[in-house]
């Protein structure tokens, strides 16, 4: 009969660095045996009390009082680590130390009130006008990409959401005639959207060939190959396929072309309420994150004409 198992009571320590404390090891230990940590788990652990052990340099892990504990959280945030990282590592050294209380080897928890540094709001990303034109001024070859080509304008012609193209019906959002549509937007409102000329040329093409695809009950605007109306999931899909095909650097997705919509018209007029309003932003604060966006080509701009900005040859 083959020997059961029996689980190890220490975890092998990673290269260059010392040996975890037996507090640490036998924590690890009780996560691997007790809790059923996942080895990912438990590696990662084993990673961030090393980092603890380091920046203790030598002292008792009874002795850590909390500004210890934001001294090291200072030292981590100013080496580089991400705050998404360094909250990963609080909680671990707090699940650390939250046993040896239950044990009895501690008087208080010292990381407990303290908070990662808080993490920036990354830039939505945006297409170049260049590369938005590039994306949708190639030729359809039939009927799907007839409704793709209508789909993708629109995106990038009038800023929709993905929900709000996905709900459009034949009649009552979109009119051709007026050269507008009207979306049901994020808590139920409701807001009327101009369509672009470009976006107006592929809609009435694809209308033109719509009732090929369409059940004929179907009041959905954009359908699939069965009839119904499209899924999000498909358009999404069709989005990122037609990108690829077309060379597009980088994975483009409908909400890319919303904000390449938002930012490209803000640089043109400068006009943030407006901007606002045809996002259909609750509040300017949504909207203001273009403003960045502005800056960036702006500055970009000003690099490559200001004499005092060009860099020597």
């Amino acid at each position: 009969m083959p020997k059961p198992s029996t689980p190890p009571t220490r975890q092998a320590a990673p290269a260059n660095q010392d040996p975890l404390t037996p507090e640490a090891q036998a924590w690890l230990s009780y996560l691997g045996t007790q809790r059923r940590a996942s080895p990912h788990t438990l590696t990662s652990y084993q990673r961030d009390l090393g980092k603890l052990q380091t920046l203790c340099s030598g002292r008792m892990l009874a002795e850590i009082k909390p500004a210890d504990i934001r001294r090291f959280v200072a030292k981590l945030h100013a080496g580089g680590l991400e705050a998404r990282s360094i909250a990963r590592t609080l909680s671990c050294w707090r699940g650390l130390f939250r046993w040896l209380l239950a044990r009895g080897q501690l008087a208080a928890n010292p990381v407990l009130g303290i908070r990662p540094p808080k993490a920036g709001k990354p830039l939505p990303k945006a297409l170049s006008v260049d590369a938005a034109s590039a994306l949708l001024d190639a030729t359809p070859e039939d009927v799907l990409e007839m409704r793709d080509i209508a789909m993708f304008e629109l995106f990038y012609s009038s800023g929709l959401r993905l929900a709000e193209l996905g709900g459009l019906d034949l009649t009552g959002t979109c009119s051709i005639a007026e050269g507008e549509v009207t979306v049901f937007g994020k808590r139920s409102k409701t807001r009327r959207v101009p369509v672009g000329g470009k976006a107006l040329e592929a809609l009435t093409s694809w209308l033109e060939v719509r009732a090929t695809l369409a059940a004929p009950d179907e009041v959905a605007l954009f359908v699939s190959q069965r009839g119904a109306r499209l899924s999000l999931g498909m358009i999404r899909a069709r989005l990122a396929r037609w990108a690829r095909e077309k060379g597009a650097p980088q994975h483009v997705h409908p909400h890319m072309l919303r904000h390449s919509f938002a930012s490209h018209m803000l640089q043109s007029s400068g006009d943030l309420r407006a901007v606002q309003e045809l996002l259909g932003h609750a509040s300017i604060r949504s909207t203001q994150v273009y403003t960045h966006l502005d800056f960036q080509h702006l500055a970009k701009i000003y690099d490559a004409a200001h004499p005092r900005a060009k860099k020597k040859a």
